[in-house]
């Protein structure tokens, strides 16, 4: 069993990257927003919401780690200055990392090119949350000021762990950097 979690700020490129992977490889992709997507129209975006998609995310990855399936992406936005961040990476981790591979990439965007990203076609049809996008895009902006989403220099120590600036990539030349590093 392997898992990568891409991971890196709002529309960076995760879930796109993730589903070019998804088709070079015999990787599952489950993006973040399939669970927020999911349970918004009900909740909002609540306590409530966030609870039931974690729950959600966690009992997919019990059970998917467990299977015969040759592995999993997940995409997700990790604030590095929040701690409840790294135990839920933690905690997916170790859901994993008794039943095969871990692998952590890392992507990051000039904040311009996030922007144009936000507004594309493809992530507005597969994340109806983002539809909104004059929200959307104060919600990037506005973490800039809060949020740390990217790593330092050192900071992730774990083993199988790629960094890659992809402002001027596309996401199939992404996904093959993936799947060569880590031999997907």
């Amino acid at each position: 069993m392997k898992f990568v979690l891409i991971f890196g700020a709002q529309a960076v490129g995760k879930m796109t990257v993730g589903q070019e992977l998804a088709k070079i490889t015999d990787l599952k992709l489950l993006h973040n927003h399939m669970t927020i997507d999911l349970l918004e129209p009900f909740y909002g975006f609540t306590p409530e919401m966030w609870r039931l998609s974690n729950l959600f995310r966690e009992e997919i990855f019990k059970s998917f780690s467990k299977s015969d399936k040759y592995g999993m992406i997940f995409t997700f936005v990790w604030a590095f200055n929040e701690k409840e961040d790294w135990d839920a990476v933690d905690k997916m981790a170790n859901i994993f990392s008794s039943e095969g591979e871990i692998y952590f990439v890392e992507l990051e965007a000039d904040v311009e090119e996030r922007l144009k990203r936000n507004k594309t076609p493809h992530r507005l049809d597969q994340k109806p949350t983002k539809r909104n996008v004059e929200q959307s895009e104060q919600d990037l902006l506005s973490t800039l000021d809060t949020l740390r989403l990217n790593s330092y220099e050192g900071e992730i120590e774990m083993e199988n762990y790629i960094k890659i600036n992809n402002t001027n990539l596309s996401a199939e030349e992404v996904a093959q950097m993936i799947k060569k590093a880590f031999q997907l």
